[in-house]
């Protein structure tokens, strides 16, 4: 995995992780329950630290050095270094089965919830931790073992000059009309309309972070712990799984699936040789660079809601990335902890990647200046049942977090295999139902 793909990839995991599949089984267990508690004095914190990150470009140009002098001249006597894991999950699930894991990192997506006390910290109290969005993510038992990164709100990243001159100056405000635009695009330009990015495989996760947008509703994936035939008509899914289908079922996608490339696709959509992907908004800032080296502007870059509205306003779900974390076994856990809060709320990153930042008190980031300026209305989706339907995904293997189940209705879609929507999410619906009742959700 290269280092650009690794950065799409900060944003991509923000939803994998959710619904992590396998837990980990490591022996790195031992928990003392002692809190990594903010230190009172940042000028008696000492010790080294070293900082696991996927963000191998961060790491090898120089720029998390950067932060940590900055990091520095507030705790001076703490020494930080990092170590950039190209393959994050693999590599860290591995390591956590020894004490040596570093003393921040990210949490693994294959660690189950239930298990963060044996390999973290905790931070503190729900309560404490209140200032934070997404803090329920990591809660066990009224303690919190994380805090995000940042977060990210889902939707459609898109070429305006190509829209515009296919004759669609607004936001679609239906399933139909995205497709009707989608149509008009194909008709009247010569770019490819959408672009699914199914060889690559996980974009096509960013759809399940839509949960939630079809009713403007937080508790979207929490609903999903038991036997609710989660694809049944008119639901959440059925209604953005379906929007998927029939872009691919009206060919107005890319001729052949089997080609597509992350890297080559930046540099198309800011061509404007596509118009338009799924993807979360963590994607605008590289969209906008890539529209800047193909001669245009950043923006020539737009960001629009999915195609459904509750109450005559469009929804966007913002949603966790990685949540970080400090280890069980750090002997500096002091340092660790001043390094986490320092970084979530005074290294200005989140600003910086316009993203979301963690911090609920802070602005939304200029990225999402559209979604603001338009009423978009923004809610932080609860993952408190987070576990029960890891559970349900695992037991039915269809996999909400892996990209296996779209590729396959998008070869459905296609018809390079057999069946029909319908059908399609019957077997869906079968399947996790049947699994809810099997682990007893």
């Amino acid at each position: 995995m290269g280092n650009k793909k690794t950065t799409a990839l900060s944003g991509a995991v923000l939803a994998a992780a959710m619904l992590a599949l396998s837990a980990c089984s490591g022996g790195g267990g031992g928990a003392t329950g002692e809190v990594a508690a903010p230190p009172s004095d940042p000028k008696e914190v000492s010790g080294e630290i070293k900082v696991l990150t996927q963000r191998t470009d961060l790491a090898q140009n120089g720029t998390l050095e950067k932060y940590a002098a900055e990091f520095n001249k507030v705790y001076p006597k703490v020494k930080v270094t990092f170590d950039g894991i190209t393959d994050y999950e693999g590599e860290v699930k591995i390591r956590m089965n020894t004490k040596a894991y570093g003393d921040v990192l990210f949490i693994p997506g294959a660690v189950a919830k239930n298990d963060y006390p044996k390999f973290f910290a905790p931070l503190g109290t729900t309560a404490e931790l209140a200032k934070y969005r997404f803090s329920d993510k990591a809660e066990v038992d009224g303690k919190v073992y994380g805090i995000a990164q940042f977060g990210t709100a889902n939707g459609f990243v898109y070429n305006r000059k190509v829209w515009q001159q296919a004759g669609v100056t607004e936001w679609p405000k239906t399933p139909d009309e995205f497709l009707a635009g989608l149509k008009a695009i194909k008709d009247k330009t010569g770019a490819t309309p959408y672009y699914t990015n199914f060889k690559d495989g996980w974009p096509l996760v960013q759809w399940t972070s839509n949960l939630g947008v079809v009713g403007c509703d937080a508790q979207a994936s929490n609903a999903l712990a038991g036997a609710v035939s989660p694809w049944k008509a008119g639901s959440e899914l059925n209604t953005t799984d379906g929007l998927l289908y029939d872009i691919v079922k009206q060919g107005l996608s890319e001729k052949d699936p089997s080609t597509t490339n992350w890297e080559a696709s930046k540099t198309l959509l800011g061509e404007g040789k596509i118009a338009t992907m799924m993807l979360g908004s963590w994607s605008i800032t590289q969209m906008q660079d890539a529209a800047k080296k193909a001669g245009g502007s950043a923006a020539d870059i737009g960001f629009m809601p999915f195609p459904v509205q509750k109450g005559g306003e469009h929804c966007a779900a913002l949603v966790s990335d990685y949540q970080q974390a400090v280890s069980v076994h750090s002997k500096n856990k002091p340092a660790a902890r001043a390094w986490v809060d320092w970084f979530t709320e005074k290294s200005g990153f989140a600003e910086k990647e316009g993203v979301v930042s963690a911090v609920k008190s802070a602005p939304m980031p200029a990225t999402l200046k559209e979604f603001v300026d338009n009423d978009v209305r923004l809610f932080d989706r609860s993952e408190t049942k987070t576990a029960a339907v890891n559970d349900i995904d695992e037991a039915s293997e269809i996999g909400l977090n892996k990209q296996d189940y779209r590729q396959k209705l998008i070869d459905t879609a296609r018809g390079a295999a057999k069946g029909t929507r319908e059908d399609f999410f019957a077997d869906l619906d079968k399947r996790w139902d049947e699994a809810a009742k099997t682990v007893g959700s």
